[in-house]
């Protein structure tokens, strides 16, 4: 898979005293050491394909917990928690289901933010 260019967006985001405040917490740290980043994708796949890709998310804004998995959290992070988020932040409309494309868009957002915070 290609490397996509995410400096601009985790600038912004690091700006943004919300989301800068999100971090991998050693259980988080663990958790990933311990199940790998392979399967830390697979999930971030799953919790994006379940809570995020529908067109219509009836508790759209409240889906993701602000804690639980490292994937979590990294959707806090980087604005893919919620499709008004994606919207604001990353210019992905609500109210149509996400294409495959933008699902991988998302989960190397999502990645890219877990992989920093491992090497930090």
């Amino acid at each position: 898979m290609a490397q996509r260019d995410l400096s601009d967006l985790f600038f912004r985001l690091s700006r943004s005293a919300f989301r800068s405040r999100f971090y991998l917490k050693p259980k988080d740290r663990e958790y990933v050491w311990t199940k790998g980043m392979d399967t830390v994708r697979r999930h971030a796949y799953d919790f994006v394909r379940q809570r995020l890709a529908p067109a219509v998310i009836p508790n759209d804004g409240k889906q993701t917990p602000m804690r639980g998995h490292p994937v979590f959290l990294a959707q806090h992070a980087t604005a893919t928690c919620c499709r008004g988020c994606l919207w604001k932040w990353h210019h992905i409309p609500a109210g149509t289901a996400l294409t495959p494309e933008q699902q991988d868009y998302v989960v190397d957002v999502i990645m890219t933010w877990i992989e920093r915070e491992m090497r930090g």
